[in-house]
């Protein structure tokens, strides 16, 4: 038995789609998958357009770039989240501006972003943590008072609904991850859509080097390679036919975690918010052991052979991020220091997790 943290779920139908694209000789950025995989991400998310670039880090960049943000101006993100969040906005001269997340969800909290917007503001970037849906309502009341854009981070959000909408389809732009470790994988990869159709397809032109293929090489706006390949779109196309089992999984997962460990009082899981169904990408606890830290509970359960990960580091302790946050983040640094991520790969069972849930009750009731 070989348990796994977030390793990616690969089969026959994958191997089936990367052999048909090898055959055809269009394994680059031209080929039927590309467009075969938008149209099916957009077709589950209900949305009009989708369009795939290389990674979530490109989604997430192009978003800021088509909307305009740019020196002088800032973002507001949380500060619990991975460094992919901020590092676009600092490619555009723009300024990240970090405030805390809610104690429950875990994710960025509304009062916290009303206080620290300014003139320069320009867009908030709510982080659906882990797979949590945000609280959008009151995000999107916050924009549209003070008539700032929001920008999506669902990287880890895919098949998340809030108000039975899906995470990224709520703001102005949604930005998605296909890294190896994510809901669905195409090995690299991400998707950007948005409410307006328009601006959807003025992305894909962006991110194919703003070329008007209709007068050859010629090139009317400064523009990006941030294209997917049809190779890696052969491979999201078999994942987007197993998403819904995939989820299914990772909910069953997390009910499980919740039921073995629910009588141990200094164990508590992130919660969904009143209008969230998480998508659970990775099931997370804290674990506030009055004898044991996490470093030391890692290291018993690795014993037993089972891996973990800590939560993220608040970006603001990182020195290229360090001047942007004169304030400490209480919940961020509380959350850091007793977090853990669970053993959520699909490519588990149920027994596996049923072992994992049982060992940590294990090391933590047995000191």
């Amino acid at each position: 038995m070989k348990i796994e943290l977030d390793s990616p779920n690969l089969g026959e139908l994958e191997k089936k789609y990367l052999c048909e694209c090898v055959d055809s000789s269009f394994v680059s950025t031209i080929g039927p998958f590309v467009t075969k995989f938008e149209e099916e991400f957009a077709r589950y998310l209900e949305v009009p357009r989708a369009v795939s670039v290389q990674s979530g880090t490109s989604a997430l960049h192009i978003a800021l770039i088509e909307l305009g943000i740019t020196t002088g101006d800032e973002v507001i993100l949380p500060a619990l989240t991975f460094v992919a969040s901020a590092n676009p906005i600092r490619y555009v001269g723009s300024t990240p501006v970090f405030v805390d997340v809610d104690p429950v969800t875990w994710n960025i909290s509304p009062e916290k972003i009303e206080k620290a917007i300014t003139k320069k503001t320009k867009a908030i970037m709510p982080v659906h943590l882990y797979g949590n849906p945000c609280d959008m309502d009151s995000i999107m009341n916050i924009a549209k008072k003070h008539d700032i854009f929001v920008i999506e981070d669902a990287t880890e959000s895919l098949g998340a609904t809030y108000t039975g909408r899906y995470t990224g389809t709520i703001g102005d732009i949604g930005c998605y991850s296909f890294n190896g470790n994510k809901v669905i994988t195409t090995g690299g990869g991400g998707m950007v859509v948005a409410k307006d159709a328009q601006r959807a397809e003025h992305i894909k032109f962006l991110v194919n080097q703003a070329r008007d293929v209709s007068r050859g090489f010629y090139h009317t706006e400064v523009g990006y390679n941030m294209r997917m390949t049809n190779l890696e779109a052969s491979l999201g196309l078999a994942q987007m036919e197993r998403l819904d089992t995939f989820i299914e999984k990772k909910k069953s997962f997390n009910n499980i975690y919740r039921e073995i460990l629910a009588d141990i009082p200094f164990i508590k899981f992130q919660e969904e918010g009143a209008q969230g169904k998480s998508a659970w990408w990775l099931s997370s606890v804290t674990i506030e052991h009055p004898h044991k830290d996490i470093p030391t509970i890692q290291e018993e359960l690795k014993i037993k052979g089972i891996p973990s990960r800590r939560l993220f580091v608040p970006i603001n302790k990182f020195p290229p991020y360090k001047n942007y946050t004169p304030h400490e983040f209480p919940t961020c640094e509380y959350l850091y220091e007793y977090g853990m991520n669970l053993p959520s790969s699909t490519v588990n069972n149920e027994d596996d997790i049923i072992f994992v849930a049982e060992a940590l009750k294990d090391i933590c009731c047995n000191v």
